[in-house]
């Protein structure tokens, strides 16, 4: 820890105990404790920040190598080129169900079973 011995320890305790005294000693030691946390917490915070800066550039980093990759795979096989895309959510049309079934008659027919249990108070059944 820091290069000290504990020889060393021993000298700076008995220093402590004698300039600050044993009644005061607890408070000391409680006091130096909320510093020494309080300077891991900003430390902590800190290399967390500096961290996420370093993931944030190594990522728009390698969205600029995907990017050029890319292109450069659309440049050397046009034709195979991908079809514009749906965006993301969006499903196709439903298909009409048996008997001619569409939206509307499914939806206001009862399912199969629903009729038949009863209910119990939230939503279990028998």
């Amino acid at each position: 820890m820091f290069g000290i011995d504990w020889e060393e320890l021993l000298v700076i305790v008995i220093v402590a105990v004698v300039v600050i005294g044993p009644k005061d000693m607890p408070v000391a030691l409680r006091t130096a404790g909320r510093w020494i946390a309080r300077v891991r917490r900003v430390s902590n915070h800190f290399r967390a920040g500096v961290e996420a800066m370093i993931r944030e550039a190594e990522m728009e980093e390698m969205e600029k190598k995907w990017a050029a990759q890319n292109e450069k795979i659309l440049r050397e096989h046009p034709a195979d080129a991908p079809v514009e895309m749906e965006p993301t959510g969006a499903y196709p049309a439903r298909p009409a169900g048996p008997a001619g079934e569409n939206e509307e008659t499914a939806q206001a027919a009862p399912r199969q079973g629903d009729a038949e249990e009863p209910q119990l108070p939230f939503g279990k059944r028998k």
